[in-house]
């Protein structure tokens, strides 16, 4: 799965975009491991949150005492931000057909262009961060989508935000455009 990261300053106005716009379709929030209510330490997360959202509805509500996940208006997860360092990256599933039928998940490096023709639609998107020492993901189906931002690292490292639905043909143009080249 490649993966495009995010500005941290658009991660709200990111996850407003993403949950008015497109089909959230599971949740999954899980700490990051450490030290446990035992004492002992444990290297692997304690899963938290791993919701279907099939007919139902994701939210979110933020405040001064950070950030409220909701599914059905229904409080499911708090997040102080106290922990809050980067923003959110989004991944791409991408399944390549194979003679078997199965099909073969596409994995590529960063610098890649989201709406290169010869790679397979997204079946999947995956918007993730790390708040307060918490994995959260949110899946959706299908390809969210992306618009160039600006540049983290010339000449791979890009900073996206998401787009609505319907824009690829603009958000594809308007990246050459800004990128000054015919290729990304």
């Amino acid at each position: 799965m490649e993966q495009y990261w995010m500005p941290k300053k658009q991660d709200f106005k990111n996850l407003r975009l993403c949950l008015d716009n497109y089909l959230a379709d599971f949740l999954f929030i899980r700490d990051c491991g450490g030290v446990r209510e035992d004492g002992k330490y444990s290297a692997q997360g304690k899963t938290k949150i791993r919701e279907d959202l099939t007919d139902k509805t994701l939210d979110f509500k933020k405040d001064k005492s950070g950030l409220y996940m909701l599914i059905d208006s229904a409080e499911v997860f708090h997040f102080s931000l106290k922990n809050y360092y980067k923003g959110f990256s989004l991944a791409y599933e991408r399944i390549e057909p194979t003679d078997d039928g199965i099909g073969r998940m596409v994995i590529l490096s960063h610098g890649i262009n989201p709406y290169d023709p010869a790679l397979p639609e997204p079946q999947r998107s995956f918007l993730r961060n790390v708040w307060d020492d918490h994995l959260i993901e949110i899946y959706f189906k299908g390809r969210v989508n992306l618009k160039f931002h600006s540049w983290w690292e010339k000449p791979d490292w890009k900073y996206w935000t998401i787009d609505k639905p319907g824009n690829i043909e603009g958000a594809i143009l308007k990246s050459r455009m800004e990128q000054g080249k015919e290729d990304f």
